[in-house]
């Protein structure tokens, strides 16, 4: 028995990223790839590394659709479930900021649960609306989870982070240009990220004194998929300690993966994996994070709620190489 995906906002990057998973996956089918302005075409006619889909964008939607995902700019998700009615049996996959915080997690009836898998596993399997974590979010919580959950979080916690071009998005925009990108770096949005509430949320509902300073430094690389984190604090545990806690937290993850070598973004670009180092150095716990951000970070975290929600195996259509050369 195959479930009929709907897909609305089409065009972009993640929407892309989700066609490609989903296409090897052996439970879906497509009901509706929804796209105004690119109605009628060819899906490869947008999306090149998907020229052989026999599917086209359809500029209307199916209401009675299994699962819709919402692959759309921020702001737009609300927009458009207040425009379309949609069946009570269809579950929502939102993949915007609209739904993640606490405050707007309750929309026309629908509670909508924080689909952070590594917190949330029982949650989300039992939910009828996911709204799925950011990119830097993601990184970042999954390398700060074990320490809130034993209430380790007493110090300000730093991070700088540098992310590729896609996660901008495909709009075009001056710093998504080549010319801007190429051979260069650059810092936006210190201090005061969009993702930053999601993850105060999520460390205060596991260390519910977490009153400390989140210093988060983002920063645009020059390369177009992947998210580097360092993130480091004092602690008074020593590295031992701290690898057991990691190792312990995410023994029964599926995608979250402790190393004891050096890690880059080309172990983990094109899979839904995120690879974590712990060290201790000078007093300081620095925690190494990378993940792909359109797949752990966005559509691959997207297709494991999926998964969990309709019961399928959990890593169904997510069993992906790094592209390492």
């Amino acid at each position: 028995m195959k479930i009929k995906v709907g897909i609305v906002g089409g065009t972009g990057y993640v929407a892309g990223e989700l066609l490609r998973v989903l296409t090897h996956h052996p439970f879906v089918e497509f009901d509706f790839i929804y796209s105004q302005s690119q109605a009628g075409k060819n899906v490869g006619s947008v999306h090149g590394d998907l020229f052989g889909l026999d599917l086209t964008f359809s500029s209307q939607i199916n209401p009675e659709v299994d699962v819709l995902f919402l692959c759309l700019g921020h702001g737009h998700s609300t927009q458009f479930l207040t425009a379309n009615s949609l069946s009570e049996k269809t579950v929502i996959i939102d993949l915007s900021n609209d739904f993640r915080l606490e405050k707007d997690s309750l929309f026309q009836g629908k509670k909508f649960t924080y689909g952070l898998v590594a917190k949330n596993k029982n949650e989300i399997a039992n939910s009828k609306a996911i709204a799925n974590p950011g990119c830097f979010a993601t990184a970042i919580q999954h390398a700060l989870l074990p320490l809130a959950t034993v209430g380790e979080l007493k110090k300000d916690v730093h991070v700088h982070a540098i992310t590729g071009s896609t996660g901008a998005g495909a709009s075009l925009s001056e710093t998504a240009h080549f010319s801007y990108r190429n051979n260069n770096d650059s810092l936006y949005k210190a201090f005061n990220h969009q993702h930053m509430g999601e993850i105060q949320e999520t460390l205060v509902s596991l260390q519910e004194n977490f009153s400390q300073n989140l210093h988060f430094l983002p920063i645009r690389g020059a390369f177009t998929r992947g998210i580097f984190a360092f993130i480091y604090m004092e602690t008074d545990l020593d590295e031992s300690e701290l690898i057991q806690l990691y190792k312990s937290y995410f023994a029964h993850s599926a995608f979250v993966k402790i190393s004891s070598q050096p890690i880059h973004l080309k172990q983990v670009v094109n899979t839904n994996f995120n690879l974590l180092q712990i060290e201790k150095i000078n007093g300081k716990v620095l925690i190494t994070s990378v993940l792909d951000n359109l797949l752990m970070g966005a559509a691959g975290q997207a297709v494991q709620n999926m998964n969990l929600l309709f019961s399928f195996p959990e890593t169904e259509g997510l069993n992906l190489k790094a592209n390492f050369f």
